[in-house]
């Protein structure tokens, strides 16, 4: 069974796979593991998916069952070394108690994953090992909608009827991870997903180290998501923390756009969300995200039962009115006649207006205790009816640099003068008749992104391999070393052959094969040349 690097489908002798077009030619870059390697004699490793400061993950093929899943490698940025080809991961000695209590801790992170597989909102693990001097994670593999897609599908924001049985699940995974002694600390648009069933699914996992400044891991945050305390160095993680992040994706989710960056909302706290927005959603929804993005800590959400009350008080109240009436039509079925007062009203009838009105007092003074509370505060006037997340400043901090152009030698020279930035070649090259062979195509975040935490942050690019034809250079009269070079330098292989020749000189190129100058070939393409063995002896004639 022949498998496709890029997706995990059969593809025969097929290169270019037909499902996914990946070029199953290419070769995975170091210190990423081969492609084809087998672990724990099971898990066939296709294509890197993502990766951190802490793992990366690879689309893998599980021989056992036959399924398509995620194996997660623990392969902390600046503690190992592999060489290329290779799967053992090598450590430095004075790096090696760093790597062996993160390395556990990563362990007993997603052991205790795997024993929350009840909760719908997280990934279920299926496997964890170790092997190659660090430790593997099998995840389940599932068809899953980008959540900022879905969202974008969906006219760039979703009603709170939409967003709500959506999110609560989050709420539920988020408490039963914080009851179990860790947390995901990078709740954001980026790492959630849509189940074919239309549930939301959360990936990015991470131990706590990863997740916050000051650590032996280079951090990976998610600017507009992330909670103020983790640009801090080394600053405890909570449940607080995690609330922070969930309340940013649901603002998002509710808005179209992720509240400022942290760090800049330290200078201005102020949520932009339109008036239109404030007005189409509830008052309670409004004042939980007030609430639960909340720049100072003690001023925050400070538990799980506290957001989800929040978020929930409405429907709690229509539940204790639905009750009202309830009792009130059984009541005034048994009797309503003879307890009519002298207005000609029931006392049953009496309280249910009575109820009715107390609600709606309630609605109108919660929506005048927004506007006039301090939270209020925190909502930037938008005129216009839109969302928009442009501010009245200019950035004027630290940008990423644009490497779109360069060459990747270059960049990589100039990164490691560079520590604030890890520049991470990306697990394939891609062909490009734009960009020259070497040098960078792509590269994420983008150049003028905002650096706004001080320490590494890791910028992935993306490698051109030039263009996928190549044309074959003029060959004929050089020497087969000289030949063999220029034909290498469009990216093509050579094969010699030879034969007699009176007219060209003895090791010096007659032609190619089968094609001629200028014909065009797949990159990687192998072709042969004929090489001169000189003139044909002229056969002997015995004088006898």
């Amino acid at each position: 069974m022949s498998l496709c690097m890029g997706c995990m489908q059969e593809i025969g002798n097929n290169k270019i796979c037909p499902a996914c077009g990946f070029n199953n030619s290419d070769k995975q870059s170091s210190p990423f593991l081969p492609y084809g390697t087998v672990l724990s004699n099971r898990y066939i490793i296709g294509a890197g998916i993502d990766t951190n400061g802490e793992s990366t993950r690879y689309i893998s093929f599980d021989k056992q069952t036959g399924d398509v899943v995620i194996v997660c490698e623990f392969l902390p940025i600046g503690l190992f070394s592999r060489e290329e080809g290779t799967c053992e991961v090598k450590i430095n000695y004075e790096n090696r108690l760093s790597y062996n209590k993160l390395k556990d801790g990563f362990i007993n992170y997603y052991r205790i994953l795997s024993e929350l597989r009840e909760l719908s909102a997280l990934m279920n693990i299926h496997n964890i090992f170790e092997e190659n001097n660090t430790v593997y994670v099998v995840e389940e593999n599932e068809d899953l909608i980008p959540f900022e897609e879905y969202v974008e599908r969906s006219g760039g924001s979703l009603e709170w009827d939409i967003a709500r049985p959506l999110f609560m699940p989050v709420i539920s995974a988020l408490e039963a991870m914080h009851k179990r002694g860790i947390g995901h600390y990078a709740i954001a648009p980026k790492n959630m997903y849509i189940t074919s069933s239309g549930k939301i699914k959360i990936s990015a996992f991470a131990t706590e180290n990863e997740r916050k400044r000051g650590t032996a891991l280079k951090s990976q945050l998610f600017s507009g998501a992330a909670a103020p305390e983790q640009y801090d160095n080394n600053f405890p993680l909570d449940d607080i923390t995690d609330i922070y992040c969930f309340c940013a994706t649901l603002f998002f989710a509710l808005t179209g756009h992720l509240p400022k960056s942290a760090p800049e909302r330290r200078k201005d706290s102020r949520l932009l969300m339109s008036t239109t927005t404030v007005k189409r959603l509830p008052p309670h929804v409004v004042s939980a995200l007030a609430n639960g993005l909340q720049v100072d800590r003690e001023n925050r959400i400070t538990d799980f039962d506290e957001l989800r009350s929040q978020l929930s008080v409405a429907h709690t109240a229509k539940a204790i009115q639905d009750e009202i009436s309830r009792t009130a039509s059984m009541n005034i079925a048994r009797g309503e006649r003879s307890r009519k007062g002298k207005n000609g009203m029931s006392n049953t009838s009496i309280l249910i207006i009575a109820s009715a009105i107390t609600v709606l007092v309630l609605g109108i003074a919660g929506v005048f205790w927004l506007m006039q509370n301090p939270l209020a505060g925190m909502f930037g006037s938008n005129t216009s009816g839109t969302e928009t997340s442009t501010q009245s400043t200019e950035w004027t901090g630290a940008t990423i640099p644009n490497y779109v152009g360069m060459k990747y030698d270059d960049v990589l020279k100039g990164s490691q003068a560079d520590s604030t930035i890890t520049v991470y070649r990306n697990y394939t090259d891609e062909y490009s008749d734009e960009f020259a062979e070497g040098t960078v195509m792509l590269q994420n975040p983008p150049a003028g992104s905002k650096i706004t935490q001080e320490d590494s942050i890791v910028v992935s690019i993306t490698v051109s391999k030039g263009s996928q034809m190549r044309e074959l250079p003029k060959v004929e009269g050089l020497k087969l070393d000289e030949a063999a070079s220029d034909i290498a330098s469009q990216g093509l292989l050579a094969t010699a052959e030879y034969q007699y020749s009176n007219t060209v000189a003895e090791n010096r190129v007659i032609g190619y094969k089968n094609h001629q100058v200028g014909d065009t070939l797949e990159y990687g393409t192998n072709v042969t040349i004929i090489v001169s063995k000189g003139k044909e002896p002229k056969p002997t004639t015995n004088s006898n």
